[in-house]
This record gives structure tokens, sequence and C-alpha cells, in this order.
């Protein structure tokens, strides 16, 4: 939606409030809400302004310590909420209410390079030096349960009830019973501006998936984030509640965060084969499966994804989904239609593209895009090869490497890497590492459920 048709709507009545939000660290959409009279008058072209401490706050929002973008020694002062108008949107699940995603701004006009968005321009810079382009798609799993967010929170997340009383993968008959929300959550979304193509039961009780079109990388992450913040009001909504979690239960699978991502310059993907023209080589027709380029791109993601994981898998929970047998990778490798491997090959010509299965919905999409960015164009700077296809079931072979088991020890991973450090620079990466550190520590301080049942009296 443009500015000018936002203001007809303002103008006629329809629209009388607009959200004003940035991703924040964990991509969650934070921000404020002003009167529409007001965001044309003023923060449609001067923005509006926000705390620092927004980038250094737990998810409980309690303020960290040991930033150097925002802390307590420089008095938490403001940033600038720059607004990209390009993202302006109705919320149809909100009566009366429009968004717009911001940029966060430093006083002097510059980008905040720690800001999730920041970091995904960087990349897409770079990408634009190069004369390519990047087309992409997240896929995104929940649980959806069958009671409030308020008395889920009121019984200790404990016995929660899914939607559904078993597996309901593709399953029709069973899904009904959630359709007065998935059908409402899919109109939702494609009147919001995020083009829905399907919603599908998922492998587990209550598990849901819902696919939308691909895109260029930041729309897509804006859609990303957007989608799961509407998804969650849209349940509250319905007297449900739903869940992200990348590992919600231990006896059920995880929720996971496919990402496809190809490149793509004058019109054409060029990680598809090139065609072989007539007279040229064997005849005509479809030449190796895919490029050169493409080769090296995934030769890169296989050699760096395992110490940029922490972009694919950012907190405590996101390393109990990787196990084995669970449609959740553990171990790096490469096939065509194979869900036991990090990186499953789909698609022909145009379509065709590496399918990323290592974030899971908890997943910060910018940054699990600038990781995939990242890693690949390693990749086809140092000519690495992606080698043969692999052959079999990836998670009972022991020749292949594994991914990080823990946060602790991807963040080490993230911390030494050097080329998150070349590429990034060390600000950001000190920031996420700062990030992660202090959610393990909190972690650690806890004591668990598990620990009271195993110990209260036996020990």
């Amino acid at each position: 939606m443009t500015l000018a048709e936002l203001t007809a709507l303002i103008r006629k009545g329809t629209i009388d409030t607009v959200l004003v939000a940035i991703p924040d660290p964990f991509g969650r959409l934070v921000g404020k809400r002003f009167h529409a009279d007001f965001f044309l008058k003023s923060v449609a072209h001067h923005g509006t302004h926000g705390c620092n401490y927004l980038l250094t706050v737990n998810l409980d929002m309690d303020p960290l310590e040991g930033f150097a973008v925002a802390n307590w020694e420089s008095g938490f002062g403001d940033f600038e909420f720059h607004p990209d108008l390009s993202t302006l949107r109705i919320l149809p699940w909100q009566p009366g209410a429009a968004l717009v995603i911001c940029d966060f701004n430093r006083p002097d006009g510059h980008l905040v390079a720690e800001a999730p968005r920041s970091v995904l321009r960087g990349q897409l810079a770079r990408l634009e030096s190069l004369g390519w382009t990047c087309a992409c798609a997240s896929e995104l799993e929940f649980y959806l349960f069958n009671q409030t967010f308020e008395s889920a929170c009121a019984s200790g997340y404990r016995d929660l009830i899914p939607s559904s009383d078993y597996r309901i993968d593709y399953h029709l008959m069973q899904t009904t019973r959630d359709e007065a929300l998935m059908r409402t959550i899919r109109n939702g979304l494609v009147g919001a501006g995020i083009p829905v193509e399907s919603s599908k039961g998922e492998w587990s009780r209550g598990q849901h998936e819902i696919n939308f079109t691909y895109g260029a990388p930041l729309e897509m992450c804006d859609r990303h984030v957007l989608f799961k913040q509407g998804v969650k009001e849209m349940a509250a909504q319905h007297g449900k509640a739903v869940t992200f979690m990348a590992k919600y239960s231990p006896t059920e699978a995880g929720n996971s965060c496919h990402l496809h991502l190809s490149l793509w310059k004058g019109g054409r993907n060029l990680f598809a084969a090139e065609p072989v023209r007539a007279g040229k080589g064997k005849g005509t027709g479809e030449g190796a499966p895919h490029s050169p380029l493409f080769r090296t791109f995934l030769g890169g993601l296989l050699k760096y994804s395992p110490e940029l994981c922490l972009f694919y898998a950012p907190t405590v929970n996101s390393y109990k989904r990787y196990q084995s047998g669970s449609w959740a990778p553990t171990r790096m490798a490469w096939a065509t239609d194979n869900r036991t491997t990090g990186f499953r090959i789909v698609g022909s010509g145009k379509s065709f593209r590496p399918e990323n299965r290592m974030p899971g919905a908890d997943a910060n999409p910018y940054l699990a895009f600038s990781a995939m960015l990242v890693a690949g164009l390693a990749g086809v700077e140092e000519g690495l090869d992606c080698g043969e296809e692999y052959r079999g079931n990836a998670y009972i072979d022991p020749k292949l490497a594994r991914l990080p088991s823990s946060l602790r020890d991807a963040t080490d991973l993230f911390d030494r890497s050097t080329l998150a450090r070349r590429v990034f620079g060390d600000g950001v990466v000190d920031f996420y590492v700062r990030h992660a550190r202090l959610e393990h520590q909190s972690f650690s301080d806890a004591v668990t459920d598990w620990e009271k049942r195993r110990y209260f009296e036996q020990i």
C-alpha cells in the first residue's frame, strides 16, 4: 500500500491507527501505535524515536549489561524509527489498523549496524555489488492448542491440549476442526499483503504449516515476522494459543523454518543449469542438473553453516530440535529431495534451489538469511565445491560433520569465526555473542521441573 492509498483510507475513516514497528534481535515486532492523522502529519516523513535499550533487553524486557550499542553508562538514549514506506499495509485482523516496518537509525541518520534489518541490508548490498539479486522464501511450522495464552501461562505451560488428537500431516478431515481459525489466518495474511500459498497439517498433534510465495529477502523477512505476530494475534482472538518454539515437547517433532534461496541475474536463476544450445555439446536440452555457481555456493553453505549456526538456532531450546529421525537435520550433507540432510535440493529450472533445513521456527529471519548469504558467497569467493550428492540416511552416518549440539557450542563457534568477523564486523558479532551468552547463563541459573522431579526426594 502506498502512502497516498493510506491517506485516502484515513480520510474515509477506514484506518484510524498506524503501528510503527522495528524487528528486535529476537525477530519480534516492537514499537508504538499512532493516531492516523498524526502519523500522516509527522511520523510518515520524520519518523519517531524509541529507547535504544530495545536492542539490549532479554525476552522478558529486562535491560542487559555489557553491550557497546546501548548501556546504563550512556543513559540508554533514543534511536530513530525510520519508516520504510514500502512496507505499509493494512492489518485486517486489527480493526482500523495499518502497520509500517522501520529501520533503526542512529541520531546521525546511519543505520544501527546491530539491528537485524541492518545486518541483512549489509549482505544485500554485497550481493548488489556483484550484480546479483536474490529470491527466497521461508516455511514456518507452529503448534496450535485448544486453550488461551492466559490459561497456558497460568498452568506453567503444563498439560497443553493440542488441537488434534493424533498426527495430522496432510490430513484434511482432522484439520477441518481448526479451519475457522486457519481460514481467518490465510485470508488475514493475504489482506495484509502476505501472499499465502497454502496451509496444511504437519507431522505432530496440533502442528500446522503455512507457506507463502517467494520474494526479495528484505520483503520476505518483513512478511515472516508479521506472519508470526499475526498468527498469534488471530489465534488469541479465537480463544486459542500457538507456539513457534523450536521444540515444545520431547515427544513431539520440532517446529522448523525451512529457508529457500537462489541467486538471480537478468531474469535467470543462476543456480539452475544453462540450456545447451543446438550444435553445442551433445545436443539441445539441459546440461548438468545445476550450475558451477550453485556448487560453489552450496560448498560454502556446507563448510561455514556450523560456525554461523547461531543465526539459524538462537535459543537454548533450538538445539533440542536436532535429533535423529526427527525431521530436523543433525549432520552436514546435501542431496536431492532427501529430508535427512541439512540441505535438500528441490525444484527445477527457474525454481531450482537449496532448502536449508537447519533453522527452527524460533530463528530471526533477517539473521538466518544473512548467514546463508555469507556462507554461500564465501564458497563462491573461495571456489569451494559441494562434493558428491549424499545417498542414504544422513542421521546414522558418523562420517558426516555434525551441527553444534548446544547454544554454548554454537556461540563459541560464532565468536571464533574469522568469516563472521570479517563480513559482519566485530561489533555485530560481539553483540549477538553477548546476547547468546546471557541467554545461556539465564538458563544455567534456572532450577527446572526436571531437576525437582529427579532430586527433590531422592538425592
